[in-house]
């Protein structure tokens, strides 16, 4: 414990107070990256622990991951043994990232201004939903989130209900952000010698991924709308009918597109003048469309990806997980490591010198609970 290890992040110790998925996604990034995480759990552990189905041997794989590469100890904040231990682990940690609710650490003493009163080198990061002002009582869960921001706004069918995404986008939005954010800290530590607090909540983080749609609003007056799978600025960006289903088909720019057109065996169309930019396609999309889609229900998905990619035209199938794991794997990028018996997906990062390390499988609840606290207790 405490050692300098392998890693871009070897000697960092990280002491980690976050549950569910944005704190944990966070921290295990930083884990890959050869950082010492400590997870301290409440008795009950990490709240997804419990979020099953799916399982692996028991266990909940919403759990397993995010939390590789940890060391699990359970303190009971309110004992006050376990407080010392907890207040100790603050004053000999590099990072500390918690994401309660704003102000609920203060009383325990392990707020940013009572652990830095101790620790001044500590980079300490706080993760909340809404905010530490106005929106503090409200709690940070990721649907919420999507249905706050817009993006449900913007996700479904035009005449159809809003929906949220298929996964909590803006939890590991936040997570990343808090990452970045950590290892600015970081750097300026190395030069100033002094950490500082790192605040990231979902809302802004959702705010700024919302990217284009939000910039449309703040920055152009518009409003955006649901427009199903179709893109307000780009045509074709969306599934096409294929003779056996749909794929993705996308010309970002005219040159795709007068490649798709030659491809599709109409390469009249990229000198159409309702056609032949970007804008003109887009606004004329309704009259494009039937044409692109009765060539491409011609032939298979399988035969257009392979003659659509051979030709540089951007084009994807619609996968199912597994599929898309396949794919991964098919393309060189092998997407899965296996730690201790236990398969999860690697780090998307990759460095040159000092790659991401699989050391340690997710934790058991207090796996490491002795260790932990021996070493806390030792001189």
């Amino acid at each position: 414990m405490g050692e300098q290890g392998a890693g871009p992040l070897g000697g960092v110790l990280v002491a980690d107070f976050s549950r569910i998925l944005a704190g944990p996604y966070a921290t295990m990034l930083l884990a890959d990256l050869g950082a010492e995480v400590v997870k301290v759990e409440g008795p009950a552990g990490d709240d997804t622990r419990a979020w099953m189905p799916p399982v692996r041997e028991g266990t909940s794989t919403y759990y397993l991951g995010v939390n590789r590469n940890k060391r699990s100890v359970v303190l009971d904040l309110t004992d006050p043994v376990d407080l010392d231990l907890a207040r100790r682990l603050a004053g000999r940690a590099d990072v500390m990232i918690q994401n309660f609710r704003p102000g609920g650490l203060r009383r325990f003493g392990l707020d940013y201004d009572s652990v830095v009163a101790t620790n001044k080198r500590i980079v300490y990061a706080s993760i909340s939903g809404f905010g530490t002002g106005a929106g503090a009582d409200l709690p940070g869960y990721d649907l919420m989130v999507q249905a706050a921001s817009g993006l449900m706004s913007l996700t479904g069918e035009p005449d159809g209900p809003p929906y949220k995404a298929g996964v909590a986008v803006f939890d590991v939005m936040a997570g990343l952000h808090a990452a970045l954010g950590i290892l600015a800290a970081l750097h300026h530590r190395e030069r100033s010698g002094v950490g500082q607090h790192v605040e990231v909540d979902l809302l802004s983080s959702a705010l700024s991924g919302l990217v284009n749609h939000a910039s449309g609003h703040v920055a152009g007056g518009a409003a955006p709308f649901r427009m199903g799978n179709a893109h307000p600025s780009l045509f074709p960006y969306e599934p096409m009918p294929a003779a056996d289903g749909e794929l993705v088909v996308i010309a970002g720019n005219d040159g795709q597109f007068r490649r798709l057109c030659q491809v599709l065996g109409v390469p009249e169309l990229a000198d159409d003048p309702r056609f032949r930019h970007n804008p003109d396609r887009t606004a004329n999309r309704g009259a494009l469309r039937p044409i692109l889609a009765d060539r491409l229900t011609r032939r298979t998905r399988d035969e257009w990806f392979r003659d659509l990619r051979a030709a540089g035209v951007p084009c994807a199938p619609i996968n199912t997980v597994d599929g898309g794991v396949a794919l991964a794997r098919e393309l060189g990028l092998d997407p899965v490591v296996t730690v201790g018996g236990v398969p999860g997906i690697r780090n998307p990062v990759g460095l040159s010198a000092t790659p991401p390390r699989y050391d340690l499988p997710p934790p058991r609840l207090d796996e490491h609970g002795d260790e932990i606290r021996a070493w806390l207790t030792a001189d």
